[in-house]
């Protein structure tokens, strides 16, 4: 006889799934109704097998998005503080979110928690979920029994985090369209227009200029071996991707992007808006300083802030005061940024004025996302220019020379 696994419901509404075996679907409806369920949905216990392991394993491949995190807690903070508790706010929310892996996890939480198992130590088995930041806050929330407030500041937090975000690829996407579409008409006139050029060429017998045959190699590469390009792609795209994995990598795009002018700007700022906001949240949360700033060093993308941080850690357990550790890194962080903390730590409003700095920089992140398009636009004129100029005199120089052939 086989089994089926089966998904079923009560008339009070209560979810049941499991396995029994049945003759076939007509038979399984029968013995649940027995048992006051209604049938939902069946399938034969090798299908959902095979169903399941599919769905897990394509599950893991995708990551869960801010978005859902940001949706997760913030429904979280409402629920608990109407008076739910807390394993049957994660099943309502689990059952709520659309990504499959990030259902399993709240679930598999929700199993920790019924067992008696703090729900900080159990969102820390998943930390490609939930950031060292959040697990942190939670436990902090949980000893002080404050978790409804540290889950609103995390809201906060990556509700900010979320903006930010959102407005760099916003301010990301013309020039990527500019760009993308100057590749792809400088790919299709190589292709389709420099090959006949170069017959023609053939045919006159010139002494083509440097710059020509570059032109006309290119163009006749990727008419003759255009499926080599996209391999090319790839294996750029993955060697890339292991280099910015090693540390010596990673270091090497860090520094670039503090040295070209446009960009560096706006990273400085991206990373100090990170650095105080994060710092403030977990100060205001009632982490110890030392903790926070190695909480918030794990937060940050670009290595040369990062270790600026974990220096500060070592001063700072030594008794040093972070404005003064902070100093010698002023290539990093604006002055501003070492005086508003010197305010701090000389009132004790650390927190709250590391959040107002925050705001601060988030006005200027908008502002500069805002200005970055008719930054970039110039720029990208001149390399659209340029491209264009060496198209047209590789071009053009050898047409001269017919002219002449001919007259």
């Amino acid at each position: 006889m086989p089994s089926y696994f089966y998904t079923a419901k009560s008339l009070k509404g209560e979810s049941k799934t499991g396995t029994i075996e049945a003759k076939d679907e007509h038979q399984l409806a029968r013995i649940l109704r027995e048992q006051g369920f209604v049938l939902i949905s069946a399938n034969l216990e090798g299908e959902k097998n095979k169903k399941r392991i599919f769905e897990i394993s394509l599950s893991f491949l995708r990551r869960v998005s801010l978005t859902e995190k940001l949706i997760f807690t913030r429904n979280l903070q409402v629920m608990i503080s109407a008076g739910l508790s807390l394993p049957r706010t994660l099943k309502t929310l689990a059952l709520q979110t659309k990504s499959e892996k990030f259902k399993r996890a709240l679930l598999n939480i929700m199993e920790e928690v019924n067992k008696g198992n703090s729900f900080s130590d159990s969102l820390a088995k998943y930390p490609d979920i939930f950031s060292e930041l959040f697990i942190s806050m939670i436990k902090i929330g949980e000893e002080s029994g404050t978790l409804e407030k540290v889950l609103k500041t995390l809201s906060h937090q990556l509700e900010t985090e979320n903006e930010l975000k959102s407005k760099i690829k916003g301010a990301m996407i013309y020039p990527a369209v500019i760009i993308s579409a100057m590749i792809g008409i400088g790919i299709l006139m190589l292709i389709i227009v420099v090959p006949k050029l170069a017959e023609t060429f053939k045919d006159f017998n010139i002494e083509l200029p440097l710059t020509t045959k570059i032109t006309v190699f290119i163009g006749t590469f990727l008419a003759q071996r255009w499926y080599l390009v996209f391999l090319m792609i790839i294996v750029f795209a993955f060697l890339l991707r292991i280099i910015i994995k090693t540390k010596e990598g990673k270091k090497f795009i860090d520094s670039l992007t503090l040295k070209i002018p446009i960009i560096s700007n706006f990273i400085k700022k991206t990373n100090s808006a990170f650095t105080v906001r994060t710092l403030g949240s977990l100060i205001a949360a009632g982490v110890p300083l030392v903790r926070s700033l190695e909480i918030t060093a794990g937060t940050l993308g670009n290595s040369y802030f990062k270790k600026a941080i974990l220096d500060a850690v070592e001063e700072v357990r030594k008794g040093q005061k972070l404005s003064v550790v902070l100093e010698p890194y002023q290539n990093l962080y604006s002055p501003i940024v070492i005086q508003m903390i010197a305010v701090g730590e000389e009132t004790g409003e650390t927190s709250g004025i590391l959040m107002k700095l925050a705001d601060f920089f988030d006005e200027e992140i908008s502002n500069a996302t805002k200005n970055l398009a008719s930054v970039i636009e110039p720029v990208l004129m001149i390399v659209i220019g340029a491209a264009v100029g060496f198209f047209a005199i590789s071009m053009i120089q050898p047409m001269y020379s017919m002219l002449g052939a001919i007259q």
